[in-house]
């Protein structure tokens, strides 16, 4: 049977429709495009979310606590669980309000009382028991903090006090590295308990304790134990795929094509992970491999984003969880910070434009309902994600 031809003028019509609709579409992609953000716009998020952090820091100067909980908590022992998430609750904290800058008289108050209340703690901070290493997160964001109250300290003693805490932390953190290479966070699925861990490292959690560790070295001079840090790199580098993404943890080495495992799962870990590896000196992660996880991870943030908010971790596709966001969206700043400096302004503007439009009315933001602990958290990520987004945008020419 013979196919009738299309008439002229339909097909006139059919192609200037489809010209149409391609405008339409196109207008509305340039009306979604996040607008240009300015440094003031940064400074008054900040602000805000300083606020947050001043009004809501405990009387003894941590962030966070034990309460809000819900149906479905976070696995964690009694006391100790709770003292490793209060304290890398209150390091993120307290390092994302020093990072702003703000020289308000209530902010310098609300530094002094959390620098006392590290000073006091972080020294106490152990593993909880045996099926649990949250501690690892206390030791990395403790780093973190201690870091900065040196950085701002005048006076030598005092200088060397919070040199003395970091190296503390450092030495404490080694006493929970595993066996297999590396930190995590649970052992609990084998029934076996043993005084050095030997459970399940993750490729993320190492990568947040080298870092912290190599930027207490870096500023501070303390002493890290080489042959740990080279074994712990290598359980990283065990955890990375050809095309530069990290299983979730050790285990998870033979089943790398989990939803978990690939691209989207991993575009929060492969920021902290490459951004380690490179700074080790692992000549792999390349200025292309950073690029192209930047890139990947701006494009793609609304699969991390997706997670936000949700009640069950891994529920999001690709099995992401809420906690992933904040995080993901701090270890991208420490990975585009390795790149050309050129290169830092343009995703800069991409980053704030992305997290400005999410914070709070209250000031905070956060990602994952845990216990009283998601917002002091979140808002530390985010401030010191911001910290580096204006300081790359103001070096712009």
């Amino acid at each position: 049977m013979p196919v009738k031809s299309i008439p002229l003028r339909r097909r006139i019509r059919n192609l200037c429709g489809s010209l149409l609709a391609l405008t339409a579409i196109s207008a509305a992609a340039e009306t979604t495009k996040p607008k240009d953000v300015t440094i003031a716009e940064i400074d008054a998020a900040m602000k805000r979310g300083v606020d947050f952090l001043v009004g809501h820091q405990n009387t003894n100067g941590s962030w966070g606590g034990p309460t809000k909980t819900k149906g479905l908590n976070i696995y964690a022992p009694l006391p100790g669980a709770h003292h490793a998430f209060r304290a890398g609750a209150s390091g993120l904290a307290l390092a994302g309000m020093i990072d702003t800058g703000d020289k308000r008289p209530e902010v310098l108050a609300s530094i002094e009382k959390a620098g006392a209340w590290a000073a006091a703690e972080l020294p106490k901070l152990r593993r909880a028991d045996q099926t649990t290493t949250y501690n690892a997160w206390g030791h990395a964001y403790g780093l973190r903090a201690l870091t900065r109250l040196y950085q701002r300290e005048t006076v030598a003693a005092k200088k060397a006090k919070w040199k003395e805490l970091a190296q503390q932390q450092s030495d404490l953190a080694n006493r929970y590295e595993d066996v297999n290479g590396g930190w995590g966070y649970l052992d609990i699925y084998d029934n076996l308990t043993t005084q050095k861990p030997s459970g399940i490292p993750t490729s993320f959690t190492t990568a947040t304790v080298l870092l912290a560790m190599v930027e207490a070295r870096d500023v501070m001079g303390i002493k890290l134990d080489d042959k740990l840090i080279r074994h712990a790199a290598a359980g990283i580098t065990a955890q990375r795929t050809p095309d530069f993404a990290y299983v979730y943890s050790f285990t998870h080495r033979m089943r790398p094509r989990l939803d978990i495992n690939r691209p989207a799962g991993s575009l929060a870990r492969s920021q902290s992970c490459n951004a380690c590896l490179r700074i080790l000196g692992d000549k792999a992660v390349t200025n292309e491999v950073l690029t192209t996880w930047a890139d990947r991870f701006l494009a793609r943030e609304g699969f991390l984003s997706n997670g936000r908010k949700r009640p069950v971790p891994h529920e999001a596709p690709f099995k992401i969880a809420g906690y992933f966001y904040y995080y993901g969206i701090y270890y991208f700043t420490i990975s585009a910070n390795l790149l050309p400096k050129e290169t830092h302004a343009k995703y800069a503007k991409q980053l704030a434009a992305s997290i400005l439009p999410l914070q709070e009315k209250d000031g905070s933001w956060w990602d994952y309902p845990l216990y009283d602990y998601h917002q002091p958290y979140g808002t530390g990520y985010t401030l010191m994600a911001l910290a580096w987004c204006r300081k790359a945008m103001a070096e712009s020419p």
